[in-house]
């Protein structure tokens, strides 16, 4: 047993509140309290044996002076500071009752995701910052097969379709050629307001001036600190725990966790399965995407085993319309009907 598994244990409610305009509802802590001044998005503890998501719409109630209608699950995960583990279920609530006032005397901000890294968060709220600026899908790209141009138009009916965040992966590609890709690829994202990763060096994204910059794990073996500065966006791919803390010791912001399920570029790999997803998810203090085999109909299970969303190759390449509504409908999911599902 690890020093910090005998650390006493608080278990957190909080709510990602996001409005019709996009932006999102954080509160300032009192001066007060501990890590008083701080900005935090609202929620609070659970009673004993109180379920998390009546915990959340009573602390709703207290602070806010709303009643939830739809909400769905976002990110779980562990912080531990020096005095106590924090245990953190974390909910995006996309539809209430009522107009959110500080109940109990708080000041209150609608803030743009874009700009919530503008604003002072406790330690533990860092990896609920970048999930609520990151969407519930992530498209890894297949490498062009025949010509660019047409390669080119299924990239651009994907981000039509609603795709806001891509890895541009082609790793046969010659230096020159991927180059020449980037730099296409990054002009159309950009044109549909997404955000792209290269999955090449740190260096080369920077230079392109890409989103951020995917490592694989040759690449996160090779980086001891974060290799980016933000707001550049910086994941890792992790299939263990040995690498999940390979990507917090270097400061990635979020990860791809595979292979869940079996996959035509692996056939006979290992796989995690939901259950080894859900252990390492649920362990990595960070958000994350599931990858591996999967597709739209997967984004409740995945969420449900703590995982931000999924990250998909051929299913999103060939139907990104289909992953773009099932991002919808779990985020209006019933707030009663979700009560009993397995977390």
């Amino acid at each position: 047993m690890s020093p910090a598994d005998k650390l006493p244990s608080l278990h957190v409610v909080a709510a990602v509140i996001r409005g019709t305009d996009g932006r999102i509802l954080i509160t300032r802590r009192s001066p007060q309290v501990d890590q008083g001044g701080l900005w935090e998005f609202p929620g609070g503890k659970l009673e004993p044996g109180e379920p998390r998501r009546r915990g959340l719409q009573r602390e709703l109630e207290e602070e806010l002076g709303i009643r939830l209608e739809h909400a769905a699950p976002l990110l779980q995960l562990t912080h531990d500071y020096p005095h106590q583990r924090v245990l953190l279920d974390v909910f995006e609530v996309t539809r209430w009752q009522g107009t959110p006032w500080g109940r109990e005397g708080q000041p209150l901000q609608w803030v743009a995701p874009e700009f919530l890294l503008d604003y002072a968060f406790p330690a533990a709220n860092a990896p609920i910052v970048t999930a609520a600026r990151l969407p519930r899908w992530c498209l890894v790209t297949p490498a062009p097969e025949a010509s660019v141009a047409v390669w080119l138009a299924a990239l651009e009916r994907c981000v039509q379709a609603g795709i806001r965040l891509v890895q541009l992966r082609a790793p046969a590609l010659a230096r020159a050629d991927y180059i020449s890709l980037a730099e296409s690829s990054i002009a159309l994202v950009h044109r549909y307001g997404g955000r792209i990763l290269l999955n090449a060096e740190p260096a080369l994204a920077h230079a392109l001036a890409a989103d951020g910059v995917h490592l694989n794990s040759r690449a996160l073996r090779e980086h001891l600190v974060r290799p980016l500065p933000s707001p550049m966006l910086v994941s890792a791919a992790c299939h263990d725990t040995t690498e999940l803390a390979a990507a917090r010791a270097v400061g990635v912001d979020f990860v791809l966790i595979s292979p869940v399920a079996a996959t035509h570029s692996h056939p006979g790999a290992p796989t995690l399965g939901w259950s080894g997803l859900r252990a390492l998810a649920q362990s990595a203090g960070l958000p994350s995407f599931a990858l591996g085999g999967l597709g739209p109909q997967d984004l409740a299970l995945a969420a449900a085993a703590g995982c931000l969303g999924v990250a998909s190759s051929s299913a999103g390449w060939r139907d990104p319309g289909a992953m773009d509504a099932a991002a919808a409908t779990h985020a209006l999911a019933s707030f009663g009907g979700l009560e009993n599902a397995a977390l």
